[in-house]
């Protein structure tokens, strides 16, 4: 009796950002971002995204530096949700940033940067 094996190519699947519409730029494997945590990734254009996932999956991008302080610090921040709404608070005046819309929970006049994001698979 021959038994054929079949080889397979695995599948990773990548995060990606778009930093400036119509531009992606991968941040990393999608398998590596942790739920409740964040990861900063450096942009082509020197600016910082922070990285979220979610417990129930989600993925959001926004600018990691906080208005407040001028830090790059929101991917260090302090993830949860508010009315529904997934925040991260930042992790020095604890000010909370919505994650959908970039709008500071906290000060109506303070937003920061979303990004567009997307996973995509490869072979």
């Amino acid at each position: 009796m021959t038994t054929l094996t079949t080889l397979t190519t695995p599948t990773t699947t990548t995060l990606e950002i778009s930093p400036v519409p119509g531009s992606w730029v991968t941040v990393c494997e999608e398998a590596r971002l942790t739920p409740g945590r964040g990861v900063a990734a450096l942009l082509p254009d020197g600016r910082q995204a922070a990285v979220f996932r979610d417990r129930s999956g989600r993925t959001y991008a926004i600018d990691n530096r906080d208005p407040f302080t001028g830090a790059q610090v929101l991917s260090r921040g302090l993830v949860g949700s508010a009315d529904g709404r997934p925040f991260v608070a930042s992790p020095l005046l604890k000010q909370r940033f919505d994650l959908e819309t970039g709008r500071c929970l906290d000060d109506d006049g303070v937003a920061v940067a979303v990004f567009p994001v997307r996973v995509t698979s490869h072979e």
